[in-house]
Formats: structure tokens, C-alpha cells, sequence
């Protein structure tokens, strides 16, 4: 079996999440080809993660993302290399993107797999990760969109073939245009990060918030929040994690005064391990979480940064 790959980039270097979904193409196909669009500055991790051929889209109209355009070029790259099997990771950008592949291919789509396959079988995440489901995917040509952190990235391939890929695109993909795109600023973005320190109405008010980015800065994660502070404008918006903000799933989800309804927890359960600091005892968060502190974070949270800085130097 051939599988492609779909590789999204950020500024030009590759996501993290889509080596995961080149190394768990890599695992269930064994002949990997991937496909990228644009500046690739780190093209090699996508040899080392397991591809072996790269198709590089350098076509000047797809230099910001295009659903329609990316969809049919990606179709056209399945047929190309007679893959059988799309992998890409769940994202904003992927989700509506292998939507239109399966149309496109006649491929059976499945999203959210947070396994390798067993034959036809995936196993996948429902209820926002309340519970799994077995998918069967009785299709000739199959679709897999995968969670953060379904796969570990293996670095054992070797450097890729680079092909130039210029498939013709019809003007039809192009009949909606991006005149702007703004980004969420911060070192590290939501989405792709592996930790993230998140902040409750427990902190009191914006201007707490110093600590939260201290913690953050040290651990090298991104900060969130949950819908009450940025309803509050304690934080911006695009902070906000949880049922109708963004869900995440880092290794680590560190709550820092957050008490745990569970329109939040809707957004954190996908996360690996769940630390919870608040001083209330009986705080619902703590059900769920897999460590727990209890005690005043504004004394703890200097401390635990004070703790990692020392390790750290």
C-alpha cells in the first residue's frame, strides 16, 4: 500500500502534528510519499518522520492556504502516486480539506483516530473524548485524520526525493480569495502545543497574570484561559480553552486556578496528564485531573517556577 501525507507548515517549518501523521502513514503503509505547500525550511524531518519522496507545491496563488485549490491538488497527488490512504492531522485546515478529498476520491473518511489501524479498523475519539468508537472503513481508498499526539514521531528515516509538484488547478478553486489573514500571537500557539499553562478566575485579575506567563516561559507552553476571563477581557479571546473556545491536547495541561465546569473539561480531556493547582479541596477539576495540588496558587506558582529555573540551569 502507497499513502500520502498532507504537511501543513507554520511560517514556513514544519507542524509537529503533521509528523505525527507522516510516521503513522509511515507505520501503516510502509511506502510514504507526502505532499507540502510553500517554503518548507526543515523538509528533512519530514524524511526522518518517514517519507521518502516529498511533493512540493511552490505555486504562488496556494502561498496562503486555499481549501478548495488544496483539496484538488491533493487529489491529484493521490492519483499520482496511486495512494490508497490520505493521513493528515485534525486541524482547522485539515478537517475541511479531507472533507473535499473524500468527495474528490471516493475515499472513506474517518477523523479523530487515536490509533493504528487493525486491518480495517480505526479506533477514533467521540464525545469529546469522553469515549472511542471502532470504525470500519469498507472503502477501496481510505481517509485518516488523526488527534494531536495519536502517534510518537519516529526520526529513523533517511532525506527525502523533493519533487517539484505542478498539477493544473482550475480557476473554479479560485473563486474565493484570502485578502487577509491575521495570526494569534505568542511564542507558542495553542493548537500545536505539547504544554499548556491555563489561568481561572482564581487569579483575581489581569495583572496576575505575570505568573502564568512565567510559568509558561519556563516550560516553554503556551498560555490559556477559560470563557469567563476572556468574556472578562482578563485575557484575548483566542486564549480561551473549552467546549466552544479551542480544544486542545497537549502532554501536559497545567489548570491554575480553574475549578473545572465541564464545558472546560470538554476542551482539556483529550489532554495526556491534567495538573490541577486551586486551593479548593473539593474543586471538580481535581475528578479528572491526574495530578493535584491543593494550595493558594499565588504562593505555589512562584515556587514550582522558581523550582523548574534551578533544574533547568
Amino acid at each position: 500500500m502507497t499513502a500520502l501525507a498532507f504537511v501543513e507548515t507554520d511560517e514556513g517549518f514544519v507542524r509537529k502534528s503533521s509528523l505525527e501523521a507522516v510516521s503513522y502513514a509511515k507505520e501503516t503503509a510502509g511506502d510514504v510519499a507526502a505532499i507540502v505547500f510553500g517554503e518548507a525550511k526543515d523538509v528533512e524531518l519530514i524524511g526522518k518522520a518517514g517519507a521518502s519522496k516529498v511533493l512540493h507545491v511552490t505555486d504562488e496563488r496556494l502561498a496562503q492556504p486555499n481549501i478548495m485549490a488544496y483539496s484538488s491538488v491533493i487529489a491529484e497527488a493521490m492519483n499520482q502516486e496511486q495512494a490508497t490512504l490520505l493521513v493528515l492531522a485534525k486541524s482547522s485546515l485539515g478537517d475541511p480539506v479531507s472533507a473535499r478529498v473524500s468527495i474528490k476520491v471516493d475515499a472513506a473518511l474517518v477523523s479523530n483516530v487515536s490509533g493504528l489501524p487493525s486491518g480495517d479498523t480505526v479506533k477514533r475519539s467521540i464525545y469529546t473524548g469522553k469515549a472511542f468508537a471502532n470504525t470500519v472503513l469498507k472503502a477501496e481508498k481510505k481517509i485518516i485524520s488523526i488527534k494531536k499526539n495519536a502517534v510518537i514521531v519516529k526520526e529513523n528515516g533517511e532525506s527525502p526525493e523533493i519533487v517539484e509538484f505542478s498539477p493544473a488547478i482550475a480557476d473554479s478553486d479560485f473563486t474565493v480569495k484570502i485578502l487577509k489573514v491575521e495570526k494569534q500571537e505568542g511564542n507558542v500557539l495553542l493548537p500545536e502545543a505539547d504544554v499548556v499553562v491555563s489561568g481561572g478566575r482564581g487569579l483575581k485579575g489581569p495583572e496576575n497574570w505575570g505568573m502564568i506567563e512565567d510559568l509558561a516561559k519556563v516550560l516553554g507552553a503556551a498560555t490559556g484561559c477559560i470563557k469567563p476571563v476572556s468574556d472578562m477581557d482578563w485575557r484575548p479571546h483566542h486564549e480561551h480553552v473549552g467546549q466552544t473556545g479551542i480544544k486542545v491536547s497537549p502532554s501536559l495541561y497545567i489548570a491554575i486556578g480553574i475549578s473545572g465546569a465541564i464545558q472546560h473539561l470538554a476542551g482539556i480531556n483529550s489532554s495526556k496528564y491534567i495538573l490541577a493547582i486551586n486551593k479548593d479541596p473539593e474543586a471538580p477539576l481535581f475528578k479528572a485531573a491526574d495530578f493535584g495540588v491543593v494550595g493558594d496558587a499565588f504562593n505555589v506558582v512562584p515556587k514550582l517556577t522558581d523550582a523548574l529555573k534551578k533544574v533547568q540551569n
